[in-house]
Formats: C-alpha cells, structure tokens, sequence
C-alpha cells in the first residue's frame, strides 16, 4: 500500500526506516541503582555513576537485559547470547561522560518482523535489524532563564532499547501503524509504558524518496519526534520538500533534521554523522555480555499472548472482522475485558457492546477503562437480558445509560422499572389489533402497494407498548393481520 508523491514529473515512492527509543520498564538505571520514576524533582535521581564521578564504574541490571530479551522474542527475532557494550563518543552538554554507552555491531538482539495492520484489511510484514540496549542523555531545559540553558541529569543513564527497522515501510499511514504496533506489542510484554507524551519512548524517522523500482535515495533522518501524529505529519512535509528539490534539478544532502510542530515543518539541525564520526570501541569498564539460551528458554515461557497472535485467534474463535479484532486487542486490558463480557455469549453481540457502546461512551467522558462504571461481568449480564429476550436491543440502551449513572446491575434497573419486555404473543395481539381498528386509511394504502407504511404500524404498536413488545412477534402478527 505504498502512497506516492504526485510531481510534476510523475510519481516518487517514499522509503522510510524507523528508530524507536522505548525506555526500559525498570527501578532503576541500566548501569546504576538510581530510580527512573517519572517527574521528580531536577537532579534527584542522579548517582555518582550518572554523573560521571571520577572512578565511578558501571554495573549492568540484570532486569534491563531480561526486558531487552522479552521484547526481542515478542519481535519474533533473534536473540544473541553473546553481545558487547561500546563507547558512542560524541559531546552533548547533557551527558556527563561525554560519550553514551551503547551497543554497536554486536547487539543483544538480532533480526526480526511484526505484521502491521493495514486500512482495507490489508496485512503487511515489516522486517526489524536490530535492537540493543543503551544508556539515555539526561534534558537540557532552556525555557526557565532568559540567558542561560539548565541540565536535569534525572534521566541520565536510564536504560533505553533502540529498536531499528528496516527501510520496509512506505509512507504515513504505513510508518504510524508500524509504531502503534510496537508500542502495543511493548506495553502488552511490560518492557516500556509507550508514554510518548513522557518522553519514555520517541521516534527517529528516515525519509527518502525514489522513482518507483529506483535504487534508494538519500535519505534524512528528524530526530525525536513524541507523538504518533507528529511522525505522519513530519513524513508528509520532508517527502514534499525532498521531491520538490530533486524536480528542481537539485541533490538531498544527507543530513538530521528536527521537525517543528508549531510551524509544520522540518528543520536543519547538522550534518549526518556515520558510525566511525563516533569512534565506537568496546567499553572497556564492561565485559562482553554472555547469558546461556536455557535463560532465553525460561523467560519465552513467561510471554504473554501477543496482539498479532490474539487478533488471529479472535477472527478464528469468535467469527470477528479484522476491524472488530484489531480494536479489541488494541490494549491487553481491553482484550480480557471482551473475553470475560464474550464467555458463552454470542461473541459478536458482545464485541458490538464493547466497541460501540461501552467504548464509546468512555471515549466521550474521557476515561481509560480502568476508569469504566460497567464491570465486564455487568455488561455480561446487559447482554444476557437481550440473548433470552428479556428486554429488546432499543431498550438495552436505555438500560446500559442507566448502569453507567448508577452502577447497578442491569437485572435490577429492569425489575425496577418494569422494562421487560412483552413476549405474550396475545397481549401484541391485541395492541395490533387496536392499532389496525385506528388507522383504516393507512391499512387500505398498506394493501393498495404502499409497503413502506409497515414500519409506520410497527410504531404504532410501540409506541402504545413503552417499547417493551418483542419486535420480531410484532413483525410476524402485523404481517398476518395486514396481510
């Protein structure tokens, strides 16, 4: 589902690779023991390590690697049990030693693919190169003096996974369902929480453009874009301009280039560094990293089930569409939440209930699900009442309204306010009896060839029942009667 550029001199194919930095899910830092939580105060979690104190030697968390390994197998790649730690030398006012521990040409991870989803049902394989282990720069704050630029070394040294894609992916839509995927399959392996908005997981995007079947261009790369919206619009902007150059008889310098959301486009920022600028060499404080694969082993058993697996294993099991299942597992905690409402009922009414109705409502009050007023076991119950025609789907409604303003069960606000629904095919009889005696004119309309005027009549009927007649017994004795 490539999307090409229209030029004026035809069509150009944008190629795009990604670098996601996810911050490890982890107490402390990859190489010490200060905290990582979020949003304490400036320059509180900094240890003598992350300081880079004279003398001060690193010591790897164990923790960092079992989660770089956890998220290794949920790519479905490999994993190596032999991998070195090297120096990345360059300066940056934020980052004490004045080089970044990292991993060079022999990472922890190898090669791997995830399956994105697609508009249109379309699936598509999206090959990853690598993922390995580093340490993060702390913050440079420039906002709170007029002339002077603050550091907060608090995210200094916390553990990062850079996971690098192939050049595999074509276009916007292609390059945000890429990073919504493996953000899901991250907070579904509990090795990043994907907050984009907290900075624990940011985006390196690759853009070049080409002729269709031409070898590769040059390509540039924006650095840190946050947010998933942000990375559609930062690849619209920089294909135009690249495209717009090159029909102007001009050359793509390769080049890093940060993108600004409040003008909308992406600016210079230096020169492409290759990997000899940073002088890479093995960290001579840290020895190579060696683990037996039986780890490896130990740590596959404890996966949980992973979206791509579950989306696949509710279109067989419960007979839902691509679209129904791809909502459905978007979050681990949604997906138990419709298995639980699913159990032993009609799956796909219960996956109407959950998407349009329970998520719908959430949506328009703003609240996660951990937030719902209906328990799975509710909604479970609501549905219940529809299957054994308790009460009709058009009442269900009202029903479902009320447990989200109460939080009682659906059983008892229908006890309470008498809303079953009316079965007794006699008592129907007589209201379409009546309705018929009432409304000679449309009746003879009826049977003269207007048959549109039958949804008129089902009103009528509903309207004298409260809406608590069974509509399919409606629908039959009307048929009969008018007949």
């Amino acid at each position: 589902m490539a999307q090409m550029i229209r030029g004026n001199t035809g069509d150009w194919e944008i190629v795009i690779g990604m670098e996601i930095h996810a911050q490890v899910t982890a107490n402390a830092k990859l190489f010490s023991g200060a905290s990582t939580a979020f949003g304490a105060a400036p320059n509180s979690q900094v240890s003598f390590v992350d300081a880079a104190m004279p003398g001060m030697l690193p010591v790897l968390n164990e923790k960092c690697v079992e989660q770089a390994i956890r998220t290794g197998l949920g790519l479905n790649a490999q994993v190596n049990t032999r991998s070195v730690f090297a120096r990345k030398n360059y300066f940056y006012p934020d980052l004490p030693q004045g080089y970044q521990i990292s991993q060079y040409d022999q990472p922890i991870i190898g090669e791997g693919k995830i399956e994105i989803d697609l508009p249109g049902g379309e699936l598509k394989d999206i090959g990853i190169t690598r993922l390995h282990l580093e340490q993060d720069a702390g913050k440079s704050v420039h906002d709170q003096h007029p002339s002077k630029s603050y550091v907060d070394l608090n995210r200094s040294g916390c553990a990062l996974m850079e996971i690098v894609s192939e050049p595999d992916i074509r276009g916007p839509e292609e390059a945000a369902a890429y990073l919504s995927k493996i953000r899901m399959i991250l907070r579904y392996l509990g090795t990043c929480d994907g907050n984009m908005e907290e900075g624990s997981m940011r985006a390196d995007v690759n853009v070049s453009v080409r002729k269709p079947g031409n070898p590769y261009g040059t390509r540039c790369e924006i650095k840190n874009v946050n947010s998933i919206k942000a990375v559609q619009q930062a690849i619209d902007y920089e294909a135009a301009r690249q495209v717009e150059i090159l029909e102007d008889g001009g050359k793509i310098d390769q080049e890093t280039r940060l993108w600004d959301p409040a003008k909308g486009v992406t600016r210079s920022m230096r020169s492409k560094e290759e990997a000899h600028d940073y002088r890479y060499f093995p960290d001579p404080d840290l020895l190579p990293l060696e683990f037996e694969s039986s780890w490896v082993e130990e740590i596959k058993q404890t996966l949980p089930e992973l979206p791509d697996e579950k989306k696949h294993r509710f279109m067989n099991e419960y007979g839902l569409s691509l679209y129904d299942a791809s909502v459905l597992i978007a979050e681990r905690i949604r997906a138990d939440y419709y298995e639980t409402v699913a159990k032993e009922r009609d799956a796909k009414l219960a996956a109407n209930w959950v998407i349009n109705e329970l998520l719908g409502i959430l949506n328009k009050n703003e609240k996660t699900l951990d937030e719902s007023p209906v328990s799975a076991s509710q909604l479970g119950g609501l549905i219940d009442l529809i299957s054994d025609n308790t009460i009709s789907g058009k009442i269900a409604k009202d029903v479902f309204a009320d447990m989200v303003a109460s939080g009682k069960d659906a059983a008892a606000i229908v006890e309470e306010k008498g809303l079953k629904q009316v079965t007794d095919t006699g008592a129907i009889e007589a209201v379409i009896d009546e309705v018929i005696a009432e409304n000679p004119d449309n009746v003879a309309a009826y049977r003269s060839g207007k048959d549109k005027l039958f949804g008129f009549f089902v009103g009528q009927v509903m309207k004298k029942t409260g809406g608590k007649a069974n509509p399919a017994a409606v629908n039959d004795i009307l048929k009969k009667k008018l007949g």
